[in-house]
């Protein structure tokens, strides 16, 4: 009894040798060699795979930049796009780093409701609600934290029914940006000295119905910008970050005082 049980080890035993020389002859014979850039690349990105770039991870996107010609600066986080140009024979400049902004001021405080809303799951069911949201502001911030769901990066908080951007941890990915339904999110440069943090393109007297720090439109903070980088569209400043350079004489005249400092997000 005990020699056909050892017979049958024995045969196992040497069919799993015999396998496993094929597999590793096999694996050597159909092996891919790795092209070095990739992993150079690969080192080179943010590491978050958030998908900004369109792509699966950071892995997908350095293997379709060294093997499918993907255009190798579509990585927000990613302020060394010129070592990575330089590994694909590129010339490409280094950009500026890039933060996500809020352009919403209207919290619990200072924006008024229009009604009660009780589903709290998404702003994207909010926005289709009456009113785009509970809030008598249209084109205010729904406060659900959509955004915040989606952050790879931890950089988003709802604070008094408004959502806050932690700049040290955001990357810029992009995605806060494409689900927030009323629009409120844009990647901005880090370096804006000055930002807006209204969206409304409503006239004065409907803003303040709804919002007590609303930008009314008055156009004061256009008029006094010595350098033409604020112009008041649709009943909204917005600021060419281009021409800004911080002299913060927009900010002083705004009477509702909608125009910040940058960096105080």
């Amino acid at each position: 009894m005990l020699i056909p049980i050892l017979l049958a080890c024995a045969v196992i035993g040497v069919i799993s040798i015999i396998i496993g020389l094929v597999l590793g002859v096999m694996s050597e014979k159909f092996r891919i060699e790795e092209d070095p850039r990739e992993h150079a690349i690969r080192e080179l990105l943010a590491g978050s795979n958030c998908g900004g770039c369109g792509y699966a991870g950071c892995d997908a996107y350095a293997h379709a930049i060294v093997y499918d010609g993907a255009d190798p600066t579509l990585c927000a986080p990613c302020h060394e796009k010129s070592k990575i140009g330089a590994i694909m024979g590129l010339d490409i400049k280094d950009t500026e780093k890039l933060v996500a902004f809020v352009k919403c001021s209207g919290n619990c405080h200072t924006a008024l409701d229009n009604y009660i809303y009780t589903d709290g799951r998404d702003c994207r069911i909010a926005y289709s609600a009456p009113g785009h949201g509970a809030k008598k502001c249209g084109f205010g911030c729904c406060g659900l934290g959509t955004c915040a769901s989606v952050c790879p990066h931890d950089a988003i908080r709802i604070i008094d029914g408004l959502a806050h951007i932690d700049r040290s941890k955001c990357m810029a990915c992009g995605l806060c940006v494409s689900v927030c339904p009323n629009k409120l999110i844009e990647i901005i440069p880090d370096r804006a000295p000055y930002v807006v943090a209204c969206s409304s393109k409503w006239k004065g007297k409907n803003v303040k119905a709804a919002c007590s720090v609303g930008c009314i439109g008055c156009g004061m903070c256009q008029r006094v910008c010595e350098h033409d980088a604020i112009h008041v569209t649709d009943n909204l400043a917005k600021i060419d970050y281009s021409k800004c350079v911080g002299c913060g004489k927009c900010a002083e005249k705004c009477p509702c005082k909608i125009i910040t400092i940058g960096h105080k997000e």
